[in-house]
Parts: structure tokens; sequence; C-alpha cells
């Protein structure tokens, strides 16, 4: 019994130490949710705006998608319109592929019609018309015959866009694929941090990060001039505006970790040792920028294979990740500490 008893207790140790298989089918669909919400709610106040009057949104959409077009399927688009204001049927051009792109919230027969009617497109013969409906979808428009008197190629059925169009090929995308589209529209479109949620979004990470009590810790007050040569000594170039992003963070954490303390439920180590364990396993294949990112990686993959935040929209567990993650390089649990390092203010 006392082997059997041994031999359990060591298997739940090391199941906490190690990292959970990563289930790829589970963070492509919290990839695809989040891009999925904010290409609909895009479309959404576009159409709203539109009969308000308010355009200023159709403008800025005209470089978005351009950037997003660019961004998912590997175009080389740029805006006509940077140079020459309001060309006539025409926004973005790809010279490359040779791509004639018509951006637009009214997704009719009679504006595209419009649009292959116009003189300036004479001038693009060889190219290939595509039009880009923002605000609707345009499975009618598909099915349309139109008036082409230049004679310019367009496919009504290849070369109409919508966002149903557009999330359907963003599905078929693997996971890589899928992480590099939403970086791109968290960039874009993504909200301001909302404080009252960060706060409930943390302590729910951190709960689901402590696993076990690894005994008390200190918590003194961050000595930034420490934290910019630890920076240095370690190389982290690319890494280095997260963490002064992010650990301004600092405080909030430590105040959440002293909420469980008082609770008699000791968060804070099991937290840190987890996110130890991580930089420690991966230490010895890579180093600077990419360990770091790896260790937020790791961290965020262990979170989002959790039951405990299925309602915690990606972004916003990327933020907490980040938040703790930087919070433990504070901490001196994760990278090289320089010759007399001393991260707490005196």
């Amino acid at each position: 019994m006392v082997i059997i008893g041994y031999i359990d207790f060591h298997r739940e140790l090391i199941q906490l130490i190690l990292p959970k298989p990563i289930n790829p089918d589970m963070n492509h669909s919290i990839y695809y949710n989040y891009i999925e919400d904010k290409l609909n709610t895009l479309s959404m106040r576009i159409n709203k705006n539109g009969k308000l009057n308010l355009l200023d949104l159709h403008t800025h959409s005209e470089y978005f998608y351009r950037d997003f077009f660019n961004t998912l399927y590997g175009w080389d688009l740029r805006n006509l319109n940077d140079k020459t204001q309001n060309i006539e049927a025409i926004d973005l051009v790809d010279d490359t592929k040779k791509f004639l792109v018509q951006v637009s919230a009214t997704n009719t027969k009679a504006k595209i019609d419009s649009c292959l009617e116009k003189k300036s497109i004479k001038k693009y013969l060889t190219y290939t018309f595509k039009f880009i409906a923002i605000s609707k979808e345009a499975d009618e428009l598909r099915s349309k015959t139109y008036s082409n008197p230049n004679g310019i190629n367009f496919n009504p059925l290849s070369d109409i866009y919508d966002c149903k169009s557009l999330l359907k090929d963003i599905l078929s995308l693997d996971t890589v694929s899928m992480k590099k589209i939403y970086k791109f529209i968290k960039t874009e479109l993504g909200n301001e941090v909302d404080i009252v949620k960060l706060d409930s979004n943390l302590a729910v990470i951190i709960n689901i990060l402590a696993k076990e009590d690894w005994g008390a810790i200190e918590k003194p007050t961050v000595n930034t001039f420490e934290i910019d040569r630890k920076i240095t000594f370690n190389n982290l170039n690319d890494s280095k505006d997260i963490i002064a992003d992010y650990s301004a963070h600092h405080a909030r954490v430590d105040k959440i970790y002293n909420e469980f303390d008082t609770q008699g439920v000791n968060k804070s180590s099991s937290v840190l040792a987890k996110i130890r364990s991580s930089y420690i396993r991966n230490k010895s294949t890579k180093s600077d920028d990419k360990l770091f990112f790896l260790v937020i990686d790791n961290v965020l993959n262990f979170v989002i294979e959790s039951h405990n935040c299925d309602e915690i929209p990606i972004d916003e567990l990327e933020l907490c990740v980040n938040i703790l993650v930087v919070d433990a390089f504070i901490r001196c649990k994760i990278f090289e500490n320089p010759n007399k390092y001393n991260y707490a203010n005196s």
C-alpha cells in the first residue's frame, strides 16, 4: 500500500509539472471564434453606420481589407486612392497577381454593373476584377449575370467576397495559419482592456495554473532599473516591449495573489512553478526571445486545455498569460539574473 501510494503521488506530481498535450482542434476553434466575432461585428457596424451616413468606417475598411487579404491570401494589394482620390470602380490593385478590387458596402447587381462599365477599367483589361462586399452577405450576387462592356476578367462565383465566404476560407486553415490571422484581427479590431474583466480573468487563470501549494513566496516591489538590466543580460530584444507593457500589471497580480493567500490558499508559488517548469524544460534548446515566446505559448496552451476558461475570449486569455509570464520574469523565476541582480526596490 505504501509503494502504491508513493507511485500515485509521483504520478500526480509528474502530471502537474509536465505540460498537458496540446489539442490543435481546440486552439483552432478558439482562434476561429474570435475571428468570426470580430469580422461579423465589423460588417454590422459598417451596415449600421452606412444607414446613418457615417462613412468614415467605409474608408478605413479599404485599408483593413487591403492588409487582411494580403495576410489571408498572400496578395500584394495597394490602395490606389493614396495617390489619386476616388478612382472610379477601383480601390485596391495587385500588380503582381493582376487583381483589381472594389471594396463596397453596397452589394447590389447595379453596383457591380456600374463598376464594370467605368472607363477606368480599360487600363486594366489584363487584370481580374474582384468585388468585396463588406456589410452584407453576397450569395445572391454570385448567381447574377453582369454587364461587362470592357471585357475584364470577372467570374461572380469566385471573384465576389463577403464575410461568409472569407470565414469559410479561414475555417479551412491549419492552426498555425489561423493563429496568424487571429493576431492580425486582434491588432486591427481588438478592444481596449477592460480592467474589471482583467482582474476576473487573471483570477480564473491563476486558479487553473495553481494545482498545488508549493510554499510561501516573497512579493517585493519592482525595481525598474534592474528589470531593464536583466532584459539586456538575456538578449531579449523582441520581448522587451512585452515586458515593458505588462510589467505595469505586476501590482495587480500581486494583489490577486495576496487575496488568495489571505484565504489560506497559496496560489503564487504553484503558478510560478508551472511557468518556471516550462522555462527549465526548454532552455537547453531555446534561448533569448525564442525561449520567452515559447514559455508564453506553453502556458497559453495549458490554460486553453482547461475546461474552466471556455467563457474567456482568446485575446483576453493571451493578455492574462502575458501578464503572468512577465510577472514570473520580474520575480526571477525565469531567465538568468545578472551579477548582483536585485529586482526589489529597497
